[in-house]
């Protein structure tokens, strides 16, 4: 059976086509740390993570924890992951899950990326098969005031877009205006907006009832995501359906907000959760509460995406409105499949692993840009 010989982290800066507007403020552009696991056959797998706090300093930290897979079978992902967690972070007193959910996240998915292309299968198909022939998405809303989101909405509304994403909570008198504009260009399509934790309780119950009159789908975290009860509670409060994202980040916290009956859907990602495979616990969990998940991204490449594509198909609850970002950079380095939604929906991937193909030029860009910003 083959063996893990080597481990590569490439730390990556890849601009936005624009400035990226939500309630924690404006960002230029996305970082990544891509991941490169080899078997001693030459098989490739290759994931990525972000980076938050520091971009360095979470790659030493990769660096260290993907030492521990070298010698060992790619098909050990669960039991390697958990003894890991266990040694350098619970035996160490660093019970912080959400930080190494994060970092575990890319190791995880590359080793199933590994796993497929040994396999010659597609993902999905190693997770139990697809429950669907095509995933739907929303569309990513971006700009920065009324004038500018609504000509976006405009020109999704007209190349046929059946949902709308936009942030809010970034102050009620701009809210306001934005939800109106985009409202006006989308006709009766369905909208949803997200809120990043951005309000407190009574604003965010009195921002429920102003922003009912647009027909809002639903509000993603309306308030701060350390406690479940504030969501609960403006939940209980308000029509508009209430979904929970940066409230979950670990399988006890989805438990906690089925158990509280905080939300009406689970926004949650490989990024969040630790990767691919928590991700089918995640979507057991909240299925036995009869809740959807709707895949969340994040300041992710097309690497990401294609792990949760494989993630959306393999899920019997999934929502049809969910989240891609790759789209958000100048130039992906995903150079195929097409990410691209039609219409809102992607087909199935059906090459092995998790079906990509990378531009090397393009890492090689992002890999520079990593170097002058940590040189500047």
């Amino acid at each position: 059976m083959v063996k893990i010989t080597k481990v590569r982290v490439r730390p990556l800066v890849l601009p936005l086509k624009q400035p990226y507007h939500w309630s924690y403020g404006i960002r230029e552009s996305f970082a990544v740390n891509l991941i490169e696991i080899e078997t001693d056959d030459g098989t490739v797998g290759i994931g990525e993570c972000t980076v938050a706090p520091d971009q360095t300093g979470t790659a030493a930290i990769l660096k260290r924890l993907a030492g521990h897979l070298v010698g060992h079978s790619p098909y050990d992902v669960a039991p390697l992951i958990d003894r890991i967690f266990r040694q350098e972070y619970l035996g160490h007193g660093a019970n912080v899950m959400r930080a190494a959910n994060q970092i575990f996240s890319g190791i995880d998915m590359a080793m199933w990326d590994l796993q497929g292309k040994l396999a010659g299968l597609p993902v999905h198909r190693l997770l139990g098969g697809a429950h669907r022939k095509a995933v739907g998405y929303f569309y990513f809303l971006q700009g920065e005031t009324a004038e500018e989101l609504g000509r976006d909405a405009a020109a999704g509304y007209a190349n046929g877009e059946r949902v709308f994403y936009l942030k809010v909570g970034r102050g009620e008198k701009i809210d306001l205006e934005i939800t109106a504009a985009v409202r006006r260009e989308i006709g009766n399509a369905r909208l949803r907006l997200d809120a990043n934790e951005g309000w407190s309780v009574v604003d965010a119950v009195n921002m429920c009832r102003k922003l009912e009159k647009y027909d809002i789908e639903f509000i993603e975290q309306p308030t701060n995501s350390f406690s479940i009860a504030a969501m609960a509670q403006v939940r209980q409060a308000v029509g508009i359906p209430i979904v929970a994202d940066q409230s979950a980040f670990t399988l006890y916290d989805v438990y906690e907000i089925c158990r509280q009956q905080a939300a009406d859907m689970i926004c949650i990602g490989p990024r969040e959760i630790g990767g691919i495979q928590p991700m089918m616990k995640v979507a057991a969990v909240a299925e036995s509460a009869g809740l959807k998940i709707c895949i969340h991204s994040s300041f992710t490449t097309g690497i990401t995406t294609c792990a949760e594509h494989h993630i959306a198909l393999a899920i019997p609850n999934l929502d049809d409105g969910n989240q891609i970002m790759w789209q958000l950079v100048q130039k992906d380095i995903v150079s195929s499949p097409n990410l691209a939604p039609v219409n809102g929906w992607i087909d199935a991937f059906q090459g092995p692993g998790l079906g990509f193909s990378l531009a090397e030029d393009l890492i090689a860009e992002g890999e520079a840009r990593y170097a002058a910003k940590i040189s500047a």
